[in-house]
């Protein structure tokens, strides 16, 4: 018993090793690229890009879509959703797979701007220092504004502005409640449900948004019915 109990203790011990030294990579990895490029420089190269879009031109829709399918309690956490975090981890165990992420729209942002696409640890460290940082620094308008103009959303469309005008010929403040949920769930997976691979795929994924911005309730069971007519 005196073994079982040693060998637990051992295992804690190093497991709180372990997160001490990924903590410490991962702050250092966050302090290194913003030495780099401030925030402020970094925002101010990507609304220098040409097709960036204002949150005041994207359509109601698209924006209550991309929150609802990425990030539902946008407005109430500080860049970090320990809730949204807890959700996903359990949502992951009753699944049995790796289904959801828990990154909050700040961390997805962070990532788009400052690191790779790598799932490392000490990565996502950074990344969750970033998305605090941020949130100090932007509003939550412009949180969204730069994240749906930093994303990559298939076929070659590396903003919000870009993908609506090569998808269906139009800025993105005049697309459809069809076209916005649509595009808001492209960047999950992009080279799965970009319609231009595989419109079957992209519509079922636009069905998930859906019943999601239903189960959040900005839509009702009628108003989504009224999107495929």
């Amino acid at each position: 018993m005196k073994i079982i109990k040693k060998l637990i203790l051992f295992i804690i011990l190093v497991l709180i090793a372990l997160v001490g030294i990924y903590t410490s990579g991962g702050y250092a990895m966050y302090k290194e690229a913003l030495s780099e490029t401030p925030i402020d420089v970094k925002i101010q190269e990507i609304k220098s890009k040409k097709n960036y879009t204002l949150f005041e031109k994207l359509p109601k829709t698209y924006i209550d879509a991309v929150i609802a399918v990425e990030d539902n309690r946008f407005y109430k956490h500080n860049g970090v959703d320990v809730i949204g975090i807890a959700r996903a981890i359990i949502n992951d165990i009753r699944a049995g797979e790796l289904k959801e992420g828990g990154s909050t729209i700040t961390q997805q942002l962070a990532k788009n701007i400052y690191f790779s696409q790598s799932r490392e640890l000490t990565r996502k460290i950074a990344e969750t220092f970033m998305a605090i940082k941020i949130e100090r620094e932007c509003s939550k308008e412009e949180i969204f504004e730069l994240y749906v103009n930093t994303s990559y959303f298939g076929d070659g469309y590396y903003c919000v502005g870009d993908a609506s005008q090569g998808y269906f010929g139009k800025d993105p403040i005049d697309m459809t409640a069809y076209e916005s949920t649509l595009l808001a769930g492209i960047p999950n997976a992009p080279s799965v449900y970009a319609p231009t691979n595989n419109f079957e795929l992209a519509t079922q994924r636009q069905k998930q948004v859906i019943n999601r911005m239903v189960e959040c309730e900005y839509l009702t069971s009628e108003e989504a019915e009224e999107i495929y007519k």
